[in-house]
């Protein structure tokens, strides 16, 4: 296992991001964050925070579960459900989808599918902490933490604190990704 970002890697990234979002939308008006499950939850919340802080309003964080919209259900079997959360107030806003590794781009056309379930953002943008290649469905992140080249048999993980009990990128080269 080889550590790619540390802590303070992760926090300037998403502190960048944050600057990022802010400036492509002309500020947080109207903006709304949701992570994605499970990961994407945590960095969404502290994009938020972080945006807060350099703008000193509040932003909307939700969270959003995409297990029922997945299309690798026959190959992983059930899975456990996690709870979809989103603030009042989608219809019409600018939703920045959150997650933590953009690899296939599979999981964000479920979280597209999903959140689509809930309203009608007037935009949709993607944050991604960790962007590695290897699309297979035309998705691009609009802001990205950290692009990471890997082997697509690499397993390239976001731990954070909140679930893991430490902020880090770590690749495990050749492993097969479940």
């Amino acid at each position: 296992m080889t550590v790619l970002l540390q802590a303070e890697d992760l926090r300037r990234a998403l502190t960048r991001m944050a600057h990022e979002i802010l400036e492509a939308n002309g500020g947080a008006d109207n903006i709304v964050l949701v992570g994605i499950r499970t990961r994407g939850v945590p960095l969404a919340e502290r994009l938020g925070a972080t945006i807060e802080r350099i703008e000193a309003v509040d932003v909307a964080v939700g969270s959003l579960d995409v297990t029922l919209y997945r299309d690798d259900y026959a190959r992983t079997g059930p899975l456990p459900l996690g709870r979809t959360e989103l603030p009042p107030g989608i219809d019409g806003a600018t939703v920045v989808l959150i997650d933590d590794v953009l690899y296939t781009g599979r999981t964000i056309r479920a979280a597209m599918e999903a959140l689509m379930d809930y309203g009608r953002p007037r935009r949709i943008q993607l944050a991604a902490l960790v962007d590695r290649g290897h699309r297979e469905l035309p998705i691009r992140a609009d802001f990205v933490g950290k692009n990471l080249p890997t082997g697509a048999d690499d397993d390239v993980r976001v731990r954070v604190a909140e679930v893991d009990g430490v902020d880090d990128v770590v690749l495990n080269p050749g492993l097969e990704v479940k």
